[in-house]
């Protein structure tokens, strides 16, 4: 009987841990992958065992009591314990087995990891793979995230990396559009043209359009009659004859190769080396976060060179 309560309240400090810092138990929920109610549930067991609130729920969110502020961050450390013992049992096996999650940006997960994941679950039939795709920048260490795929500069040190493969930044119109308006030949040129722009979700920022103008690098926002808020949505305004945008090259491959459409000014287009694969030191020997690795070398080269 003592074996089953000190579980129970084991497993209420885990649930209060996750659910304190994502701000919800539905979020919680998900990253642990049980149901909203066993969260709740856990957590209130816990707070009768302690005899204190530790959250103040609202219709919207859940809100940290002074005394629950003062217990997360132990309770984070023991999730933390918890997740370190579970890599290491994991490791000890040598085949790749378990949950793997995966955090991306929509366009990588798209044109490049959901792709590749038949193959490599067929390399690795033991892997379970849960690939979430946002352009929310997740805290690895508490949402339990095993890999994440970034595209820019990394701020988090606590996290190894590793470089992919650069990716290609070029301008894209249809023939139609082309046929009726023309073809420029100088960046310059783009003032006369109807042209669709990408604004960043995650800042609200409208893409900055570079170009390599002999040893220079110039970065020129043009006024576009069209903004939208994700690459594929962009790719699709070109493919309709929306005008000429700018689009990472592995985004645009697909239309490019069905006739749909054409580069355009590709011998000022600019080669970026900023996506980089994360994972928390805690994961560094998982068979199954190595193998995937490996396996995200491999489709970068092949995907970018594209």
């Amino acid at each position: 009987m003592k074996e089953q309560m000190g579980l129970e309240r084991l497993t209420g400090l885990i649930a209060f841990a996750r659910a304190g810092s994502l701000g919800s138990y539905t979020a919680a929920a998900r990253s642990l992958a049980i149901s909203p109610s066993a969260v709740s549930k856990s957590v209130q067991r816990l707070e009768r065992h302690l005899g204190v609130s530790l959250f103040t729920r609202t219709t919207r969110a859940l809100a940290l009591t002074p005394e629950g502020r003062d217990l997360h961050e132990r309770a984070l450390r023991l999730l933390r314990d918890a997740e370190e013992i579970e890599q290491a049992a994991m490791t000890a096996r040598a085949e790749p087995s378990g949950t793997l999650r995966i955090a991306a940006p929509l366009p990588i997960g798209l044109h490049v990891l959901a792709p590749a994941l038949p193959a490599f679950r067929r390399l690795h039939p033991g892997v379970r793979v849960d690939l979430r795709l946002s352009d929310r920048i997740v805290d690895l260490i508490e949402e339990g995230i095993d890999i994440a795929i970034r595209i820019g500069d990394l701020t988090d040190s606590r996290l190894l990396s590793r470089s992919l493969a650069p990716h290609l930044l070029c301008c894209f119109a249809s023939p139609a559009y082309l046929a009726a308006r023309g073809t420029p030949i100088h960046p310059d040129e783009l003032e006369g043209h109807e042209t669709v722009t990408l604004r960043y979700q995650s800042s609200g920022e409208t893409l900055r359009w570079p170009f390599r103008i002999g040893e220079r690098l110039v970065q020129i926002v043009p006024p576009s009659g069209i903004v939208v808020d994700a690459s594929d949505a962009l790719v699709a305004t070109l493919v309709a004859g929306g005008g000429i945008g700018l689009s990472a090259s592995f985004i645009a491959a697909p239309h490019v190769a069905r006739g749909e459409l054409v580069p355009v000014l590709q011998g000022f287009a600019v080669e970026r080396h900023n996506i980089t694969a994360l994972w928390p030191e805690s994961r560094r020997a998982n068979p199954a976060v190595r193998a995937f690795l490996t396996l995200l070398q491999q489709v970068f080269r092949d995907r970018m060179a594209g």
